[in-house]
């Protein structure tokens, strides 16, 4: 069974077929890095998600640690596929580890989430190339909005730390 399923998977460090990913999920929690990126005023970019797995709302741009890949490299992979920052300016250390688990959830239902400060390299600007309430559309919030997912309400805190 198990030699069956590796031809499936091309490289690992690539990420793997979303069938057996998913399975993945339901045996061990998945590492994955979000990127708390604040703005001069203090604002929060945040990210419209809308997605089988989770309700409609608006979350932190994150994305989940690929084999043998360090967590700069994620950050790195994750401004660029989500907000096309090339040059994401990051704490190296994070800012808070938190367990996330959504017992509801048979698949992706338990991470270990990495939270990194980050900033904008000095004069970028972010595009949206999606309607707003579009998944990915990107939006800065001086406040935390009502709509924020649930697993992401462990955030609503730092809108006070400025």
């Amino acid at each position: 069974m198990i030699k069956e399923a590796r031809t499936y998977i091309d490289n690992a460090r690539e990420g793997l077929p979303e069938e057996l990913f998913l399975f993945a999920t339901e045996l061990t929690p998945m590492v994955n890095v979000d990127l708390l990126i604040r703005d001069e005023a203090g604002r929060i970019l945040l990210a419209w998600r809308k997605d089988r797995f989770y309700e409609e709302g608006w979350h932190v741009p994150g994305g989940i640690v690929r084999l043998k890949e360090t967590f700069e490299e994620r950050i790195k992979k994750v401004a660029l596929a989500e907000i096309g920052c090339e040059n994401i300016i990051f704490d190296t250390h994070p800012v808070e580890v938190v367990p996330i688990i959504c017992e509801e959830m048979p698949q992706r239902g338990h991470f270990i989430t990495f939270v990194y400060e980050c900033r904008l390299p000095k004069g970028f600007i972010v595009q949206n190339k999606k309607d707003e309430h579009e998944a990915g559309f990107l939006k800065w919030h001086d406040t935390c909005p009502d709509n924020i997912l649930k697993v992401h309400e462990f955030y609503r805190k730092y809108w006070s730390i400025k």
